[in-house]
């Protein structure tokens, strides 16, 4: 009876393993971890989708060029850095992804995709598609899921 229980648990830790990369996806080499987006300010005619890291296991450089969704008009590749002492957003023409690195897309963090005339407001918990574009990987569609950065309460997103 023993060995049948830790069967039993080995096959339950295993699909638990699966549920739990099952919000990262694979493009050629690339990794694309964890796609999310905060909920939108209600009123605000813009939003916001990030992923935890995009993990580069290739040899070579590759660029996100572009993406695509169908809940906003058009998505710009957006990057934050400091200008003159004052932070500032800008749109980039593409971001690098280096060899062997990973290159983070989080809120509060350097990059970012940005979500142009939302169709609707982006609420907790649902989910939409995002189509991102590779210049060396090709195309991936991934399933952003809407949700709070821990700790933050709803109406303090401050993007």
């Amino acid at each position: 009876m023993r060995p049948r229980l830790r069967a039993f648990a080995l096959v339950l830790a295993l699909a638990g393993a699966g549920v739990a990369h099952a919000h990262d996806e694979r493009v050629g080499e690339l990794t694309l971890d964890h796609p999310y987006a905060k909920p939108s300010l209600a009123g605000s005619a813009h939003g916001a989708a990030y992923l935890k890291g995009i993990r580069n296991r290739g040899e070579h450089a590759d660029r996100l060029v572009g993406a695509s969704t169908p809940v906003a008009t058009r998505v710009e590749l957006h990057r934050m850095a400091l200008d003159a002492g004052v932070m500032r957003m800008r749109e980039v023409p593409f971001i690098e992804l280096p060899p062997k690195a990973d290159t983070p897309l989080r809120h509060g963090g350097e990059y970012h995709l940005m979500l142009i005339d939302l169709k609707q407001p982006l609420k907790d918990g649902e989910r939409f598609d995002l189509t991102l574009h590779f210049e060396r990987a090709g195309t991936r569609t991934v399933k952003v899921w809407v949700q709070a950065p821990r700790g933050e309460t709803r109406g303090a997103h401050r993007h």
